[in-house]
């Protein structure tokens, strides 16, 4: 079992990589001294194939475990849904040393959390992530957030889990597609830190599309150690954690766009991540080969450039709403080249407009 270590000023945690992990949760939480009773929260999907599994390694610990279930899909990350489990952890008597353990991918993660952050303001949250893209990103680093109708993740909190337990043999049931989305935010860790580890992916592409246990765990090892390293900086994202939303910024406005229904959040990712290079290219921040880089391997994860389907004012108008924009100014993570970025608000309209009407063609 790898071990990535998250140290906080606040306290830190363990993040455990290996296949199996789901079956070794009980004996993973019960050493954090935590109260009898937790609460398993799942979407239909997910439960379907390990709910019970995750419920048995609990209950074999001596722990109280209830399974609260939930749609899945973007939909779940709502107001609404946040208020069933609250009463879902209401009747099971979920106290403030209950954990509330999020299985799953990014969705049920961010519902989880954030209730986890806010029911009696603040019980022990624990990730056990069943995504490529949630074990590389979601689940490490203490986001939490529901929707609003105006756009993704404008409602939520930083608030840090106690334990994350990455399974990377769950990864074998994962749809092609699921497996490619994941594989953006794996790619971003590449641009934004680590030359070598874009070199390495591009060098094992087949082995990472194959699913070979060995590629894929060095890979979810990797992209922990460059998250960790970024949040122990900028745990609040003050300034250095925005550089982990690399194509974010066009990503959410082409998912909201969109209305999170034809792309995955790794497929948004990916197109931001090529219009965030492109731009780069237009302000003379990198040279031609680096947006040709980036496109490439992403076309060699088989995730989409273009936003199709979209129109450049569409999603101009969701930019304006972006949460990390300050006094409606952007705060763009534009590519100086492959494995070094820079955060810059001196972005001209014209060429975010050139950008948005090439990736929309």
């Amino acid at each position: 079992m790898a071990e990535v270590k998250v140290r906080l000023s606040g306290g830190g945690y363990t993040i455990h990589i290996a296949p199996g992990g789901l079956d070794k949760l009980g004996g993973l939480v019960r050493p954090l001294n935590l109260g009898d009773r937790v609460l398993v929260v799942a979407d239909a999907t997910v439960a379907a194939l390990y709910g019970e599994r995750a419920l048995v390694s609990l209950r074999q610990a001596g722990m109280n475990a209830s399974l609260a279930v939930v749609p899945p899909g973007e939909e779940s990350k709502s107001l609404a849904a946040a208020e069933a489990l609250y009463s879902q952890a209401i009747d099971h008597g979920l106290d403030r040393k209950s954990a509330i353990i999020a299985v799953g991918g990014g969705v049920v993660g961010d519902l989880a959390g954030f209730v986890a952050a806010t029911y009696l303001r603040g019980v022990p949250f624990i990730q056990v992530p069943t995504t490529l893209l949630a074990q590389v990103d979601s689940s490490v680093g203490g986001k939490v957030a529901v929707n609003h109708p105006a756009g993704k993740n404008l409602i939520g909190a930083f608030y840090q889990p106690r334990l994350v337990v990455a399974d990377t043999g769950v990864l074998t049931t994962l749809p092609a597609r699921e497996l490619a989305s994941g594989l953006a935010e794996v790619v971003k860790y590449g641009v934004i830190a680590d030359a070598d580890f874009f070199a390495y992916l591009g060098a094992n592409s087949a082995a990472v599309l194959a699913s070979e246990p060995a590629v894929i765990g060095e890979i979810v090892r990797r992209s922990c150690e460059i998250k960790a390293a970024v949040v122990e900086q900028d745990e609040k994202e003050s300034h250095l954690r925005m550089i982990l939303n690399f194509g974010h910024t066009i990503g959410h406005a082409v998912e909201a766009a969109t209305g999170f229904t034809r792309y995955t959040h790794g497929e948004g990712v990916a197109i931001g991540m090529y219009g965030a290079a492109r731009l780069s290219s237009i302000l003379g921040r990198c040279g031609g080969e680096t947006v040709a880089a980036v496109a490439a391997l992403l076309e060699r994860f088989r995730l989409p450039t273009v936003a199709r389907g979209c129109r450049a004012a569409d999603l101009a108008a969701y930019l304006a709403r972006d949460k990390k924009s300050v006094g409606g100014t952007i705060n763009w993570v534009l590519a100086d080249a492959i494995g070094r970025v820079a955060i810059s608000s001196e972005v001209p309209e014209a060429a975010v407009r050139q950008v948005l009407e090439e990736i929309t063609r």
